[in-house]
């Protein structure tokens, strides 16, 4: 009866990482229960997700090929646009959001356009943008520029609005730290770097202030959704943001904290269904409106 803090399904966002092909569900090994999937097999889940009570999930592609620009991020036949087609046909209500960033696409696996080593931080943006719409094209619900780029979220804004889109909604990373518990991810989506590494764009897991910065430049470019990446090494982040916006907010229960949690259970070291739910709700406490979390299917089970 006193409980303050609840978690609702209806607040989880389930993520997927969809394939081009056909009858492909291929296990993530570092993340026991994640799958790469086809567009048949993304409709299949996303109706369980949907018969349970997950209202929505974040679409991450992996296309049939790379190149330096990241081609396929923005073709009307790229492995997004294909799937968003294919799950709003089948699952009409479920909210699809889709990842806008280019290191799934790219050859050198960096989040942008890349001379000499540097990432080109304004062409990147106008490829997000396009990729952004591309998405809104293919009929998704909702846009997440993952990139960390200066003013991505300002030209996603004003090339939707343009288009059209004025009213479709961005959830903006604005505050995603470059972080080792990536790694998971990195594998799932195949999207590890080539040379270097990310630190140039996303924030320094030590600063603060900087990421408070990063939330209000998100905000005034016109983001609506402001989400904070990873989840609970980052709660302080999280509450901070909770008292200073009214923003709603989502956080990002990344691969790594999930893939631990595995591993511990596996191992017997922890009861994981009971850190699952510890972890989740300690985060919805900091302050999320929205939970990004692998453990969204096994959650909504439970509650």
């Amino acid at each position: 009866m006193l409980q303050e803090t609840l978690l609702r399904k209806e607040s989880l966002i389930a993520p997927l990482f969809v394939v081009h092909g056909a009858g492909i569900k291929n296990p993530v090994t570092s993340m026991p229960g994640v799958y790469q999937i086809s567009n048949d097999n993304a409709v299949k889940e996303v109706k369980e997700l949907w018969d349970i009570g997950i209202k929505g999930v974040l679409l991450f592609g992996i296309p049939r090929s790379k190149d330096e620009h990241g081609t396929e991020a923005t073709r009307d036949s790229g492995i997004i646009q294909q799937t968003v087609r294919a799950i709003k046909a089948a699952v009409p209500e479920m909210i699809l959001v889709t990842d806008v960033c280019l290191c799934e696409y790219t050859s050198h696996g960096h989040c942008g356009i890349v001379d000499n080593g540097i990432i080109l931080n304004d062409k990147t943006t106008d490829r997000l943008a396009d990729m952004a719409l591309s998405h809104a094209r293919a009929g998704a619900d909702m846009v997440a520029p993952s990139d960390m780029m200066d003013g991505t979220v300002a030209a996603i804004r004003e090339a939707l609005d343009m288009a059209g889109f004025e009213n479709l909604p961005i959830m903006s990373y604005a505050a995603k730290f470059a972080s080792a518990l990536y790694a998971p991810f990195r594998e799932a989506a195949q999207s590890r770097p080539e040379f270097g590494d990310r630190k140039s764009h996303q924030l320094n897991s030590a600063n603060s202030r900087e990421a408070m910065r990063a939330l209000e430049r998100c905000a005034a470019e016109g983001a609506d959704i402001l989400m904070v990446k990873p989840a609970l090494p980052y709660l302080d982040i999280l509450s901070r943001a909770r008292a200073r916006f009214t923003l709603p907010l989502a956080a990002y229960q990344v691969s790594g904290e999930y893939s631990m949690i595995k591993a511990a259970g596996e191992k017997g070291y922890m009861d994981a269904d009971a850190v699952m739910l510890e972890t989740l709700l300690a985060i919805k406490r900091a302050g999320a409106d929205l939970i990004i979390t692998y453990f969204a299917k096994e959650l909504a089970k439970q509650l």
